[in-house]
């Protein structure tokens, strides 16, 4: 019997999730800026026109890729204290920021009003209530843990090499633009960090502690 060529094989059907899990992938290597219609299109051996059958254009594209994003973010049980639930979430959206460096932009300009944003919030201010917040102090601590979560992300991109160095590389390059007896403070933290490496896990779950820690004397005060 002659093999059948590739062109023979039955070619897996579009579908919404295919096209958003594929814009996904596209974004994961060469950045959410090289996502374009055009491109997703290739990558899928399809005619452009064809994605339209299945998203509407580029900003539900978007959107879609929000919400799958999103679902992969550890929603706190309903068993779970509320320490722990929030150190999981927490862990978990850093763990999702690093397989898709796209995410927290979108998650936090594009998800505001949609169904899935709105389970995940009523899930996490729900552990927070049932801690023993009021419903305004648990809005606060939301955001403020959000804010960390996201301003963390958003510190490690910005300072990250395109070169491949490391931190250390990066504590060199401000020492050496720091003039003699300028700036002692930096200079000294500089020069801390030329020795040690700065531990972006270490680092996250420092500040994720004290802030639990705070959220802890605020239930403790009543």
């Amino acid at each position: 019997m002659p093999r059948r060529s590739r062109s023979d094989e039955p070619r897996q059907p579009l579908s919404r999730e295919r096209v958003l899990r594929a814009a996904m992938s596209l974004a994961d290597e060469r950045g959410i800026e090289a996502l374009t219609m055009r491109e997703l299109a290739g990558r899928l051996g399809v005619e452009a026109a064809s994605l339209y059958n299945h998203v509407s254009g580029k900003d539900d594209l978007l959107l879609g890729m929000t919400d799958l994003a999103i679902a992969e973010i550890d929603l706190p049980s309903e068993s779970a204290g509320w320490r722990e639930a929030m150190r999981r979430r927490a862990m978990s959206a850093r763990g999702l920021f690093g397989r898709h460096p796209w995410a927290a932009v979108l998650i936090d300009t594009r998800m505001q009003g949609e169904p899935t944003a709105l389970a995940y919030a009523d899930r996490v201010l729900r552990t927070l209530l049932r801690a023993g917040l009021s419903p305004a102090v648990a809005g606060n601590v939301f955001l403020v843990l959000d804010s960390y979560i996201y301003g963390y992300e958003r510190q490690r991109s910005i300072l990250a090499r395109d070169d491949g160095g490391d931190s250390t590389d990066t504590a060199q390059d401000v020492g050496d633009a720091i003039a003699p007896g300028a700036f002692p403070a930096l200079a000294q933290v500089a020069a801390a960090y030329t020795e040690q490496p700065f531990d972006e896990d270490a680092g996250f779950a420092f500040g994720l502690d004290m802030l639990l820690d705070g959220i802890e004397r605020l239930l403790r005060a009543g």
